[in-house]
């Protein structure tokens, strides 16, 4: 039991870091693009971290980082959905309102 909740707390603490180096070694220019296609793997994350919330273990303390872990990773899936909408968006045509009399 206590190597569940050590492997848990460690795969925890790598997937900060390798977040948190992936997210500054991108440049600001390249950040928006590749929000959309970090959508999918987001969308993985947070698939693992609802398995990590639900494994089966006395200690409260894998279902509270589980918790964390989903509630982080949807919103991250949530927010790049948005931002991509709004990027793409902008590379829309607007419609022009025909003027009446000219």
């Amino acid at each position: 039991m206590e190597s569940t909740i050590l492997i848990t707390i460690y795969i925890f603490v790598l997937a900060i870091f390798v977040g948190f180096e992936l997210i500054t070694k991108v440049p600001p220019m390249l950040h928006t693009p590749l929000m959309s296609g970090a959508n999918a793997i987001s969308g993985i994350t947070l698939v693992g971290a609802m398995v990590a919330a639900g494994l089966d273990v006395d200690v409260r303390i894998t279902t509270v980082i589980g918790l964390f872990a989903v509630i982080f990773a949807t919103v991250n899936v949530v927010g790049g959905y948005m931002v991509t909408d709004r990027m793409l968006a902008m590379f829309k045509k607007k419609k022009r309102k025909r003027e009446e009399g000219s």
